[in-house]
């Protein structure tokens, strides 16, 4: 490489924690207008992942769009992260990825070197999961950014939405939490290479095996966990699908690291965001501060958060179990009484 770049130096945030709030989204979207379409299936109204446009009886479009600042030093690196959590949007829908272009912004004086890694890192994710990148657009901006804009295929009938969860369903998670937490500390040089290689692993594996096992199953709801935190999709997946959540703590995967960095006090900015964004739905009960603090941190490329009929709940977290980096029976939905959504236990 032309010269050594360390890409996260560049940026003031990292990753899907450079999301604009939840809370201050929906205001910048309300009172625009929305146009109808009998063939658009899933739009913006419900903040669902993607959006979908039926085509024909057989065939129904899913199309995403997804890109952030560095999270890893590495170009490669931050280019393979930047693609996986791209193409987590078509895999929560339950859609197979097909065409991605690139997005691309970058700094005059960045070594060309670093420009190609960076493409080449997420050239590789796209084809492992059998999709094309076909062009893209590439800015000059101060402060590096790259994603995909991605287009899928998914039947019309078997779309998964954010807003399906009924009461009984048994939800589960395919990634462990405090990835956000875990970057954060690393910027202040408090994390070690084999901790930071895990994260990394972990940000760089698709969620397409667990889409592939879930959509053997009676799935109601599904949504990919990222920049607005498990209890943020959650609670967006409970009020659209107004019903509300039993989460038991203690059966959520969290990078035990990341916990005892969030008893120091170290946190990202998004987790804040967070906070203010679903903190007035969520019950806490007796649990600890910080656990709870990484229940609102930010993720990068995360798991996905599904809510599965009861009866095929033993099966499919089985068959989770021998696909994802970690399967996790994390509660349960039940009728909304009024009040909070969520329940910690």
């Amino acid at each position: 490489m032309e010269q050594e770049v360390k890409l996260t130096k560049l940026a003031n945030c990292a990753g899907c924690g450079a999301k604009v709030g939840a809370g201050v989204l929906a205001k910048l979207l309300d009172d625009i207008k929305v146009h109808t379409d009998p063939n658009l299936l899933v739009g913006f109204d419900k903040s669902d992942d993607a959006s979908v446009y039926k085509v024909s009886d057989d065939l129904a479009l899913v199309q995403t769009v997804d890109f952030f600042p560095p999270i890893a030093d590495d170009p490669y690196t931050f280019g393979q992260i930047a693609a996986t959590n791209a193409l987590s949007d078509i895999y929560a829908m339950g859609g197979e990825a097909k065409l991605a272009l690139n997005i691309m912004a970058v700094p005059k004086d960045m070594p060309k070197d670093a420009v190609h890694e960076i493409l080449r890192g997420g050239y590789d994710k796209v084809y492992e999961a059998g999709a094309l990148i076909t062009g893209g657009h590439s800015i000059y901006d101060d402060e590096p950014k790259y994603g995909l804009a991605v287009t899928g295929f998914v039947h019309p009938d078997k779309v998964l939405t954010n807003s399906g969860a009924k009461p009984g369903d048994v939800l589960f998670l395919t990634k462990p939490l405090g990835i956000g937490i875990l970057t954060t500390a690393a910027k202040a040089d408090l994390v070690d290479k084999p901790l930071m290689s895990k994260a990394f692993s972990l940000m760089t594996t698709l969620n397409k095996a667990a889409r592939d096992v879930m959509i053997q199953f009676n799935v109601h709801a599904c949504t990919d966990v990222t920049g607005f935190s498990l209890m943020g999709h959650l609670l967006e997946m409970m009020q659209g699908s107004d019903t509300e959540a039993v989460i038991e703590t203690g059966d959520i995967d969290i990078i035990p690291d990341s916990l005892e960095f969030a008893r120091m006090g170290i946190l990202p900015e998004g987790m804040y965001r967070n906070r203010t964004f679903a903190e007035s739905a969520v019950d806490a009960g007796d649990v600890e501060l910080a656990l709870t603090d990484c229940l609102f941190d930010p993720q990068t490329s995360g798991g996905l958060l599904i809510a599965v009929c009861p009866e095929d709940a033993d099966a499919m977290f089985e068959a989770l179990k021998k696909a994802v980096p970690s399967a996790q029976r994390i509660g349960m939905v039940e009728a909304w009484q009024g009040g909070k959504r969520i329940f910690l236990k």
